[in-house]
């Protein structure tokens, strides 16, 4: 029997949870969504996580969220991710001592979050390779098994999906807020995208206005950015259907629309 799960690219912002709201309900119903993720870690003020925006996705219809290097721009959220119940999770390879976990788990189902170093600023994270084959050892019970793995660069990206087919459901990409189109399903099972992209306004620089990215490149200068608030707005995801015996992928589309 085929497990219907719907991965939102990275949720920016108002204008993000706004359309989020606004698709999410009917998009569960038309495609028989079992499962929904989506990366939360820029959906407060388009950068880090609150308890409040996390409960306004999960009233719209998120069940588990994952994040990313923002995850920490709001302390409100540490407390949360340390309840062992709470569906928000962070990047398993961050340093022992930093709050929440890398994995939520149940029914058979294994949600897993890493992140790349490639390109990352430089942060001194465990290699996410290997932390996966450890936390993977402790969910060999659950057929399904899902990855969002946030990073830069395409190569890591991919490098890791090949490395873990066969042993997860899933590989799925984000960070970068472009979606890719090389949505693939790997030889032994393993369905793969290097982003999803993300849920924020169409005219943007990844989900920030302009201006303010534009004046940085131009006098690499520090400057805050600010979301984008106004439409029209992009909400990008994937369908993946797996077979939740088994855990291979039976297949993985694209679902992307544009609201004003």
């Amino acid at each position: 029997m085929a497990f219907n799960v719907l991965l939102v690219g990275d949720i920016v912002g108002k204008l993000g949870r706004r359309t989020v709201a606004a698709v999410l309900p009917d998009l569960r119903e038309q495609r028989r969504i079992d499962l929904v993720i989506a990366n939360g870690e820029n959906a407060a003020g388009g950068r880090g996580l609150t308890p409040a925006t996390a409960n306004e996705m999960f009233r719209h219809g998120v069940d588990i969220i994952t994040s990313g290097n923002h995850i920490w721009e709001n302390r409100d959220i540490y407390p949360v991710l340390d309840d062992p119940t709470a569906p928000i999770i962070r990047p398993m390879n961050y340093p022992e001592g930093a709050p929440g976990r890398g994995l939520h788990r149940g029914n058979g189902l294994a949600v897993l979050n890493a992140m790349g170093r490639t390109f990352m600023g430089g942060l001194a994270l465990e290699d996410p390779f290997r932390a996966l084959d450890r936390a993977l050892d402790g969910v060999a019970d659950c057929p399904v098994k899902i990855l969002d793995f946030h990073a830069e660069a395409t190569s890591e990206k991919i490098a890791m999906a090949y490395y873990l087919d066969g042993r997860v459901s899933a590989v799925i990409g984000t960070h970068t807020h472009v979606p890719t189109s090389d949505t693939r399903i790997l030889p032994n099972g393993t369905a793969y995208v290097s982003d999803l992209g993300m849920v924020g306004a169409l005219h943007s620089v990844l989900g920030m206005r302009t201006e303010a990215v534009i004046e940085r490149f131009l006098t690499q200068l520090p400057n805050r950015f600010e979301p984008a608030d106004k439409g029209p707005a992009v909400f990008n995801s994937v369908h993946v259907q797996i077979d939740e015996k088994c855990g291979r992928a039976l297949s993985i589309e694209r679902v992307d629309m544009e609201i004003a």
